[in-house]
């Protein structure tokens, strides 16, 4: 009997390539939320200090989701084959 992977039995990355997500996807997604995070976080420079600590968080949780969308991006890659040669 083989060994059983962690990814084996998840229907989640098959679901999402069969709704028609991509991995490549999911990374220019990535991309694009660490650059939102980027300008939340200098358009947090330019508000006065009362919003200042909110925008700052707003920030601060929108770059959260650059890791996670890479990493499931990988996963779905990893998962369905199409990965690059």
């Amino acid at each position: 009997m083989g060994a059983i992977t962690p990814l084996q039995g998840s229907p989640i990355p098959r679901l999402l390539h069969r709704a028609g997500l991509r991995a490549a996807h999911l990374h220019v997604m990535a991309g694009a939320a660490l650059g939102l995070c980027v300008g939340l976080w200098l358009r947090a420079k330019t508000v006065d200090q009362d919003e200042r600590a909110n925008a700052e968080r707003r920030a601060l949780f929108v770059g959260l989701w650059p890791p996670t969308l890479w990493l499931v991006g990988d996963t779905l890659e990893r998962v369905t084959g199409s990965g690059r040669p």
